[in-house]
């Protein structure tokens, strides 16, 4: 096979798995790990992967990249429905209590699965995205707190520390919780500081948290960590983990709930 017909198998490789192993690169073309990495090496000049230790990324698995909410509404909505419609089992019938609903495109299926689920008792919902405010107002017998603050463009959320002081002040029964990115290694992870110190105050506030994330976030290491595994409660999913994320997370006794 020659150099470039291995390249451009690397390259179908990435789009199917977001991911690339040396070893497992070097074992399925028959070459050298170092025959592997100068492919690597000249896949990544030309700005189509990123390397990392042991092998290589997608580009758009960075960091520090994040989709602005416009384009990530038209991403995995089925799933998103889904898992949004699935993680309300963490609210029982009758329930009476406050939950709060962080910013995101998974937590805003949550929002529009709310209003069904919910009987005669009133509860209380509190948020700092705007978006979801906008579709909770409408929501009988939810009494709705919005919390202020910096809005961030990308995602319409409040954030600063502002926002961070007054979920302080708060205790929510349940918290459903958004992620760009969950790791056996670095737990739960997210592009932007200011959105991660939200994050990062909303698990310390909330009685009970539940991540919802779609099966693309699954082994990803986004710049800053908020949480680690043992700190929520339940992953509700559209696909099962790998078998070294599912190990973690069954270490760090997270029930994992497939939409």
């Amino acid at each position: 096979m020659y150099a470039t017909e291995r390249q451009d198998a690397i390259e179908r490789e990435l789009v199917a798995a977001g991911r690339v192993s040396v070893v497992e690169l070097a074992g399925m073309f028959d070459v050298t790990t170092e025959t592997v990495r100068r492919d690597l090496a000249q896949l990544e000049a030309s700005g189509i992967l990123r390397r990392v230790h042991g092998g290589a990324v997608a580009t758009d698995r960075a960091s520090t990249s994040e989709s602005p909410l416009t384009e990530r509404l038209q991403r995995h909505s089925a799933a998103k429905s889904a898992i949004g419609d699935r993680a309300l089992d963490a609210i029982s019938e009758g329930f009476r209590g406050s939950v709060f609903l962080d910013a995101g495109t998974t937590t805003a299926a949550v929002a529009a699965s709310l209003a069904p689920r919910l009987g005669t008792g009133a509860i209380e919902v509190v948020t700092h995205a705007l978006p979801l405010a906008s579709s909770l107002a409408a929501v009988p017998n939810a009494g709705l707190t919005v919390i202020g603050g910096r809005v961030r463009g990308l995602t319409a959320a409040a954030v600063g520390a502002d926002t961070v002081r007054a979920i302080e002040g708060m205790r929510p029964d349940v918290a459903f919780l958004g992620t760009n990115g969950v790791s056996a290694d670095f737990g739960l992870s997210t592009p932007d500081p200011e959105e991660a110190a939200v994050k990062r105050a909303i698990v310390r506030a909330a009685r009970r948290v539940v991540v919802v994330a779609d099966a693309e976030k699954h082994d990803r290491e986004l710049l800053v960590g908020f949480a680690s595994l043992a700190d929520i409660d339940v992953l509700v999913t559209d696909a099962a983990p790998a078998p070294e994320l599912a190990a973690a997370l069954a270490e760090a006794e997270v029930e994992v709930w497939l939409a």
